[in-house]
Protein backbone atom coordinates (compact mmCIF):
# COMPACT_ATOMS: atom_id res chain seq x y z
CA UNK A 1 0.00 0.00 0.00
CA UNK A 2 1.34 2.76 -0.98
CA UNK A 3 2.63 5.60 2.15
CA UNK A 4 0.96 8.90 2.72
CA UNK A 5 2.51 12.00 4.20
CA UNK A 6 0.82 11.35 7.44
CA UNK A 7 2.17 7.67 7.42
CA UNK A 8 5.98 9.47 6.92
CA UNK A 9 5.13 11.30 9.69
CA UNK A 10 4.37 8.85 12.38
CA UNK A 11 7.73 7.17 10.88
CA UNK A 12 9.85 10.35 11.64
CA UNK A 13 8.21 10.52 14.88
CA UNK A 14 9.05 7.47 16.21
CA UNK A 15 12.81 7.99 14.83
CA UNK A 16 12.71 11.08 16.55
CA UNK A 17 11.37 9.58 19.77
CA UNK A 18 14.07 6.62 19.32
CA UNK A 19 17.05 9.04 18.80
CA UNK A 20 15.52 11.18 21.95
CA UNK A 21 16.01 8.04 24.33
CA UNK A 22 19.36 7.33 22.65
CA UNK A 23 18.78 4.52 20.87
CA UNK A 24 19.72 5.76 17.13
CA UNK A 25 22.98 7.86 16.35
CA UNK A 26 23.12 10.76 14.92
CA UNK A 27 24.02 9.50 11.39
CA UNK A 28 22.06 6.49 11.55
CA UNK A 29 19.18 8.82 12.67
CA UNK A 30 19.55 11.26 9.58
CA UNK A 31 19.84 8.16 7.32
CA UNK A 32 16.50 6.73 8.18
CA UNK A 33 14.80 10.33 8.45
CA UNK A 34 15.84 10.50 4.50
CA UNK A 35 14.46 7.23 3.85
CA UNK A 36 11.34 7.89 5.07
CA UNK A 37 10.35 10.97 3.21
CA UNK A 38 12.02 9.24 0.47
CA UNK A 39 9.85 5.90 0.91
CA UNK A 40 6.96 4.94 -1.29
CA UNK A 41 4.77 2.39 0.67
CA UNK A 42 3.98 1.64 4.25
CA UNK A 43 5.97 -1.47 4.10
CA UNK A 44 9.15 0.78 3.66
CA UNK A 45 7.98 3.14 6.73
CA UNK A 46 7.50 -0.30 8.67
CA UNK A 47 11.51 -1.73 8.16
CA UNK A 48 12.22 2.01 9.38
CA UNK A 49 10.87 1.75 12.50
CA UNK A 50 10.67 -2.19 13.52
CA UNK A 51 13.58 -2.20 15.56
CA UNK A 52 12.45 0.74 17.67
CA UNK A 53 9.27 1.09 20.08
CA UNK A 54 6.72 3.00 18.36
CA UNK A 55 7.38 6.42 20.45
CA UNK A 56 6.59 7.08 23.54
CA UNK A 57 3.98 5.18 25.29
CA UNK A 58 0.76 6.99 26.14
CA UNK A 59 -0.17 7.48 29.60
CA UNK A 60 -3.58 6.83 30.54
CA UNK A 61 -5.83 9.54 30.73
CA UNK A 62 -6.91 9.95 34.55
CA UNK A 63 -10.13 8.81 35.85
CA UNK A 64 -12.53 11.30 36.56
CA UNK A 65 -15.87 10.55 38.14
CA UNK A 66 -19.35 11.82 36.30
CA UNK A 67 -21.12 13.93 39.02
CA UNK A 68 -24.68 12.02 39.46
CA UNK A 69 -26.55 14.51 38.03
CA UNK A 70 -24.87 14.25 34.57
CA UNK A 71 -25.96 10.19 34.74
CA UNK A 72 -28.89 9.05 32.67
CA UNK A 73 -31.32 8.11 35.22
CA UNK A 74 -32.21 4.68 35.98
CA UNK A 75 -35.26 2.95 34.26
CA UNK A 76 -38.11 2.41 36.71
CA UNK A 77 -38.67 -1.62 37.27
CA UNK A 78 -41.78 -3.20 35.59
CA UNK A 79 -44.49 -3.36 38.29
CA UNK A 80 -45.16 -6.90 38.45
CA UNK A 81 -48.77 -7.23 38.68
CA UNK A 82 -48.91 -5.50 35.38
CA UNK A 83 -46.40 -8.36 33.90
CA UNK A 84 -48.59 -10.48 35.15
CA UNK A 85 -52.17 -9.17 34.20
CA UNK A 86 -50.60 -9.10 30.76
CA UNK A 87 -49.35 -12.99 30.54
CA UNK A 88 -53.26 -13.35 32.07
CA UNK A 89 -54.87 -11.14 29.88
CA UNK A 90 -52.57 -13.18 26.48
CA UNK A 91 -53.56 -16.76 28.53
CA UNK A 92 -57.43 -16.13 27.95
CA UNK A 93 -57.70 -17.14 24.39
CA UNK A 94 -56.11 -20.72 24.77
CA UNK A 95 -57.71 -21.05 28.44
CA UNK A 96 -61.07 -19.86 26.84
CA UNK A 97 -61.31 -17.23 29.28
CA UNK A 98 -60.59 -18.81 32.81
CA UNK A 99 -58.30 -16.39 33.21
CA UNK A 100 -60.01 -13.23 32.14
CA UNK A 101 -60.97 -12.52 35.49
CA UNK A 102 -57.42 -12.81 37.08
CA UNK A 103 -55.77 -10.49 34.13
CA UNK A 104 -58.49 -7.28 35.31
CA UNK A 105 -58.03 -7.77 39.08
CA UNK A 106 -54.36 -7.45 38.47
CA UNK A 107 -55.19 -5.17 35.84
CA UNK A 108 -56.74 -2.69 38.15
CA UNK A 109 -54.33 -3.59 40.94
CA UNK A 110 -51.45 -2.61 39.09
CA UNK A 111 -52.67 0.58 37.21
CA UNK A 112 -53.13 1.87 40.80
CA UNK A 113 -49.68 0.81 42.51
CA UNK A 114 -48.07 2.35 38.97
CA UNK A 115 -49.74 5.93 39.62
CA UNK A 116 -48.92 5.47 43.38
CA UNK A 117 -44.94 4.70 42.84
CA UNK A 118 -44.26 5.31 39.46
CA UNK A 119 -42.58 2.08 37.99
CA UNK A 120 -43.35 1.25 34.82
CA UNK A 121 -45.83 -1.38 33.05
CA UNK A 122 -48.71 0.53 32.32
CA UNK A 123 -48.80 -0.73 28.64
CA UNK A 124 -49.10 -4.30 30.11
CA UNK A 125 -50.92 -3.68 32.64
CA UNK A 126 -53.90 -1.85 29.94
CA UNK A 127 -53.50 -5.07 28.15
CA UNK A 128 -54.29 -7.39 30.48
CA UNK A 129 -57.57 -5.33 31.11
CA UNK A 130 -58.28 -5.30 27.28
CA UNK A 131 -58.34 -8.67 26.99
CA UNK A 132 -59.36 -9.79 30.13
CA UNK A 133 -62.65 -7.39 29.75
CA UNK A 134 -62.73 -8.13 25.66
CA UNK A 135 -63.48 -12.39 27.37
CA UNK A 136 -65.41 -11.47 29.82
CA UNK A 137 -67.59 -9.71 27.35
CA UNK A 138 -67.95 -12.48 25.02
CA UNK A 139 -68.50 -14.63 27.46
CA UNK A 140 -71.47 -12.55 28.75
CA UNK A 141 -72.88 -12.71 25.10
CA UNK A 142 -72.39 -16.14 24.69
CA UNK A 143 -74.15 -16.96 28.25
CA UNK A 144 -76.94 -14.15 26.96
CA UNK A 145 -77.02 -15.69 23.59
CA UNK A 146 -77.14 -19.71 25.02
CA UNK A 147 -80.10 -18.09 28.02
CA UNK A 148 -82.05 -16.27 24.97
CA UNK A 149 -82.42 -19.50 22.68
CA UNK A 150 -82.99 -22.08 25.55
CA UNK A 151 -86.28 -19.49 26.44
CA UNK A 152 -87.08 -19.27 23.03
CA UNK A 153 -87.14 -23.20 22.47
CA UNK A 154 -88.75 -24.59 25.76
Amino acid sequence: MLASHADRERAVDVLRAGYGEGRLEKGEFDKRVERAYGARTVGELALLVSDLPLGPMPQPAPVTAVPRTFLPAPRPRANGKAVGAAVCGLLCVPTLGFTAIPAVILGHAARAEIDRTGESGDGLALAGLVFGWLSIAAWSILMTLLIAVGLASG
